[in-house]
Protein backbone atom coordinates (compact mmCIF):
# COMPACT_ATOMS: atom_id res chain seq x y z
CA UNK A 1 0.00 0.00 0.00
CA UNK A 2 1.53 3.33 -0.98
CA UNK A 3 2.41 4.89 2.08
CA UNK A 4 1.40 8.80 0.99
CA UNK A 5 -2.26 7.28 0.60
CA UNK A 6 -2.09 5.78 4.23
CA UNK A 7 -0.99 8.94 5.61
CA UNK A 8 -3.42 11.06 3.07
CA UNK A 9 -6.31 8.27 5.09
CA UNK A 10 -5.62 9.43 8.21
CA UNK A 11 -5.88 13.11 7.79
CA UNK A 12 -8.78 13.00 6.02
CA UNK A 13 -10.31 10.77 8.35
CA UNK A 14 -9.49 12.88 10.86
CA UNK A 15 -11.25 15.39 9.79
CA UNK A 16 -14.95 13.67 9.87
CA UNK A 17 -13.64 11.94 13.32
CA UNK A 18 -14.05 15.74 14.99
CA UNK A 19 -17.66 15.24 14.25
CA UNK A 20 -18.51 11.49 15.08
CA UNK A 21 -19.51 12.02 18.72
CA UNK A 22 -23.18 13.75 17.49
CA UNK A 23 -22.87 11.48 14.02
CA UNK A 24 -23.25 7.31 13.55
CA UNK A 25 -19.79 5.85 12.76
CA UNK A 26 -20.87 3.31 10.29
CA UNK A 27 -17.42 1.79 9.02
CA UNK A 28 -14.31 2.41 10.68
CA UNK A 29 -11.23 0.60 9.23
CA UNK A 30 -7.94 0.55 7.60
CA UNK A 31 -9.34 1.71 4.25
CA UNK A 32 -13.08 3.30 5.23
CA UNK A 33 -14.27 5.91 7.62
CA UNK A 34 -18.44 6.56 6.96
CA UNK A 35 -21.32 8.92 9.03
CA UNK A 36 -24.04 9.25 8.79
CA UNK A 37 -26.24 11.29 10.22
CA UNK A 38 -29.79 10.97 12.11
CA UNK A 39 -32.22 11.89 10.16
CA UNK A 40 -33.03 11.72 6.46
CA UNK A 41 -35.57 13.74 5.01
CA UNK A 42 -36.21 11.59 2.36
CA UNK A 43 -36.53 8.40 3.84
CA UNK A 44 -37.43 9.41 7.85
CA UNK A 45 -36.95 5.91 8.61
CA UNK A 46 -33.44 5.73 7.75
CA UNK A 47 -30.25 7.31 7.96
CA UNK A 48 -28.14 9.58 6.23
CA UNK A 49 -24.94 9.93 4.66
CA UNK A 50 -23.01 13.33 5.66
CA UNK A 51 -19.36 11.60 4.73
CA UNK A 52 -16.50 9.71 4.24
CA UNK A 53 -12.66 8.83 3.71
CA UNK A 54 -12.14 5.83 1.26
CA UNK A 55 -8.62 4.43 0.33
CA UNK A 56 -8.88 3.41 -3.68
CA UNK A 57 -6.45 1.90 -5.90
CA UNK A 58 -4.98 5.82 -7.33
CA UNK A 59 -6.18 7.90 -4.73
CA UNK A 60 -8.09 9.07 -1.12
CA UNK A 61 -11.69 9.73 -1.55
CA UNK A 62 -13.57 12.29 0.82
CA UNK A 63 -17.09 12.40 0.07
CA UNK A 64 -19.32 15.14 1.71
CA UNK A 65 -22.97 14.50 1.29
CA UNK A 66 -23.69 18.71 2.57
CA UNK A 67 -22.49 20.24 -0.23
CA UNK A 68 -24.59 18.81 -2.58
CA UNK A 69 -27.54 18.53 -0.51
CA UNK A 70 -26.60 22.48 -0.26
CA UNK A 71 -24.71 23.75 -3.05
CA UNK A 72 -23.79 26.84 -1.94
CA UNK A 73 -21.63 25.77 0.70
CA UNK A 74 -19.25 25.22 -1.79
CA UNK A 75 -19.12 29.10 -2.78
CA UNK A 76 -16.49 30.50 -0.53
CA UNK A 77 -14.33 27.00 -1.48
CA UNK A 78 -10.74 28.16 -2.95
CA UNK A 79 -10.18 27.04 -7.00
CA UNK A 80 -7.60 24.86 -5.30
CA UNK A 81 -9.44 22.67 -3.56
CA UNK A 82 -12.31 23.10 -6.38
CA UNK A 83 -9.97 21.48 -8.86
CA UNK A 84 -9.73 17.93 -6.31
CA UNK A 85 -13.38 17.86 -6.83
CA UNK A 86 -14.55 14.27 -8.60
CA UNK A 87 -18.51 14.91 -9.00
CA UNK A 88 -20.53 17.25 -7.00
CA UNK A 89 -19.39 16.31 -3.01
CA UNK A 90 -16.42 14.17 -3.60
CA UNK A 91 -12.53 15.57 -3.25
CA UNK A 92 -9.69 13.36 -4.29
CA UNK A 93 -6.10 13.48 -3.08
CA UNK A 94 -3.03 11.34 -3.93
CA UNK A 95 -1.00 13.09 -0.61
CA UNK A 96 -1.47 15.13 2.38
CA UNK A 97 -1.97 18.65 1.18
CA UNK A 98 -1.98 20.44 4.99
CA UNK A 99 -3.34 23.50 2.97
CA UNK A 100 -6.12 21.87 1.64
CA UNK A 101 -6.84 19.89 4.53
CA UNK A 102 -7.45 22.87 6.58
CA UNK A 103 -9.70 24.11 4.14
CA UNK A 104 -11.41 21.38 4.26
CA UNK A 105 -11.80 20.85 7.79
CA UNK A 106 -13.22 24.33 7.60
CA UNK A 107 -15.68 23.22 4.91
CA UNK A 108 -16.85 20.38 6.73
CA UNK A 109 -17.71 22.26 9.95
CA UNK A 110 -19.41 24.13 8.05
CA UNK A 111 -21.21 21.34 6.70
CA UNK A 112 -21.86 19.88 10.24
CA UNK A 113 -23.44 23.37 11.48
CA UNK A 114 -25.76 23.26 8.70
CA UNK A 115 -27.00 19.92 9.08
CA UNK A 116 -27.70 21.14 13.04
CA UNK A 117 -29.65 24.54 11.47
CA UNK A 118 -31.80 22.04 9.43
CA UNK A 119 -32.16 19.29 12.59
CA UNK A 120 -30.73 16.64 10.56
CA UNK A 121 -28.27 15.72 13.53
Amino acid sequence: MNPLFTETFSALKNILKAHEKELIVKTDNDESYYLNHAKNPAKPSEEGFFGAAQMKKNYVSFHLMPVYVYPELLESVSPALKKKMQGKSCFNFKKPEPELFDELRELTTTCFEKYREKNLL
